[in-house]
């Protein structure tokens, strides 16, 4: 550097280094601005987030209306929570409709929902959502467990795990549905209760049920050909085929590297033409299923009516390049009008390697269906004779809850799943927002972790609304939950109560819900020790969460 006449050896050695400070931000200033602005966030106060990002485990949170039907600007402040690192972030506010028209990754690398959080009724008193029957998240877990791992966080949905299981709650004496209500001292979080909405819908007999036409829309593709995939599809398809009614009718279509009209509608009596035409099915190709979807929809909307049951049944292990709809976007979009002439829609999972549970479980919702998930021959025969009339007939449409809590009584709550099913609160009553349905039969179950003042009577108040199949507006219902009707301790309270509380608390603890950080499996496996009453299913779970403590305690461990 060349010396200015005149100026000191001090300035110029000011000047120096200047030009050395200025040369470095230039070079280095990309990594200096992050440096110093992770100081300045720091400094600002914000806090270091936890696993699922937001502020620390067990502060009161605003709650996050990603509804089926809100717009952006109504929704409240979002849970701003990442997801795993492996998974693209979403935006911070999004609606359903926009997360149903994202672009989906393949494999179980999808983006996990955001758990409830705790919210103060002084903010919102209101809890709205549609109703879901889905049980796929249970079954692939159990199939995860068998396997002798512990299934993707993302994967695990609270609401599937619960629902999969049978309550006996009390039927209806008049109209589709009752609700019953229950709650009681959270085994979990000490000065807590837990409060179960119970929805049970009315039964229907063989000979009641609508005339029922079926498409089975089956993936043939390369991939299916595994023991648990095409063949297992096979078996399953026969069950349902064995439990139809004499006037109903199937038609089926496969899908691989091209779409295949393989038997037109065909009486379901006529049970030696549609087993040949099942038997016959064999695995090779690539995968179109967007262009299969479209030919099963078109066969189903020609005889949808409001005195016959239309409905798409997909088998597929979800391994799928959508084919002429090239993105998830365009094919879900596909569907929307076949809905509106009243098709519903099943989906069936099996297999694993590239499972798309994501996809399948956004299909269901927006198909006005259930989406299951088949690892065994039992769980078919479960799905497709046992609960028959549930998986074809629809009862009630478009079924909405809203839980008003009481802030004299409440100060706080949280519901235990159904995040991609809320809708916002001010359109519970909007008959134009779409929903959930049940079935024949089914059972709904929510639950809620409460935090009571030790004031007030009326603990809240549930309304239930419904359109009839096909209908246009909704009724409602209003039930009451005082505070008589809360029990004194855990062990006063029902079996079911006691079993869909170990279930609950069990999902919400492996999708790592931070409200759960401090629950315990070993609680959840004593609640639910007291609750089997000799019942297969619940039997069956102990068997699986005792699987899944072995499991998890190498990882705890190593943590």
């Amino acid at each position: 550097m060349k010396r200015i006449p005149g100026l000191s050896k001090l300035a110029f050695i000011t000047l120096g280094v200047l030009a050395v400070l200025i040369g470095a931000l230039t070079l280095f200033g990309n990594n200096l601005r992050k440096l110093f602005g992770a100081s300045a966030e720091s400094l600002a106060g914000r806090s270091e987030p936890s696993a699922y990002g937001g502020v620390a485990t067990g502060q009161l949170q605003r709650k996050s209306l990603k509804s089926f039907g809100a717009n952006k600007d109504d929704e409240g402040d979002s849970y701003a929570a990442p997801p795993p690192a492996s998974a693209p972030r979403p935006a911070a506010k999004q609606t359903q409709a926009t997360r149903l028209a994202e672009p989906v990754t393949t494999g179980n690398t999808h983006v996990a929902e955001r758990p409830n959080p705790f919210t103060l009724t002084s903010e919102d008193r209101f809890s709205t959502f549609a109703v879901d029957v889905d049980t796929a998240s249970y079954a692939l877990f159990r199939r995860y467990i068998t396997g002798g791992s512990l299934p993707p966080p993302e994967s695990v949905r609270v609401e599937e795990w619960v629902n999969y299981f049978t309550y006996r709650y009390p039927k209806p004496e008049e109209g589709d549905f009752r609700v019953d209500l229950e709650g009681a001292p959270s085994p979990f979080t000490r000065g807590r209760h837990l409060v179960r909405v119970g929805v049970q819908g009315r039964t229907l007999a063989k000979s009641q049920r609508k005339p029922t036409h079926l498409v089975f829309l089956v993936d043939t593709s390369g991939s299916m050909s595994e023991p648990d995939k095409l063949p297992l599809a096979q078996k399953a398809m026969k069950l349902m085929v064995d439990g139809l009614n004499e006037s109903d009718t199937v038609a089926l279509v496969t899908y691989a590297g091209s779409v295949r009209d393989v038997l037109p509608p065909t009486p379901a009596s006529d049970r030696s033409t549609l087993f040949d035409a099942i038997d016959a099915l064999t695995a090779g190709g690539g995968t179109a299923m967007g262009s299969g979807l479209e030919l099963a929809y078109k066969h189903a909307v020609k005889k949808a009516s409001s005195r016959t049951v239309s409905r798409v049944v997909v088998l597929t292990d979800g391994d799928t390049n959508l084919g002429k709809n090239l993105t998830a976007e365009s094919m879900l979009e596909s569907i929307q009008g076949y809905v509106k002439e009243g098709v519903t829609l099943s989906t069936i999972g099996l297999g694993m390697g590239n499972y798309r549970d994501d996809l399948m479980e956004k299909l269901a919702n927006k198909g006005n269906g259930n989406c299951f998930y088949i690892d065994t021959e039992r769980e078919a025969r479960r799905v497709f004779q046992e609960r028959l009339a549930g998986t074809l007939e629809v009862i009630a449409q478009d079924v909405k809850v809203q839980v008003e809590f009481d802030p004299a009584a409440v100060r706080g709550y949280r519901l235990l799943g159904y995040e991609n099913r809320a809708i916002a609160d001010k359109d519970f009553r909007n008959d134009k927002v779409d929903a959930g349905e049940i079935g024949a039969g089914h059972t709904v179950t929510a639950l809620y972790e409460v935090e009571l003042t030790g004031e007030g009577q009326s603990v809240a108040t549930v309304r239930v609304r419904a359109k009839k199949p096909g209908g246009a507006e909704a009724a409602e219902q209003r039930f009451s939950l005082e505070r008589g009707q809360l029990r004194g301790s855990l062990r006063e309270a029902s079996s079911d109560l006691r079993f869909a509380t170990a279930v609950a608390g069990t999902a919400d603890i492996l999708r790592g819900a931070p409200q759960a950080g401090d629950w315990s499996l070993a609680t959840a496996e004593s609640l639910a020790e007291d609750a089997v009453d000799g019942m297969s299913d619940r039997a069956e779970f102990l068997g699986l969460l005792r699987l899944a403590r072995e499991h998890r305690t190498p990882a705890l461990a190593r943590e």
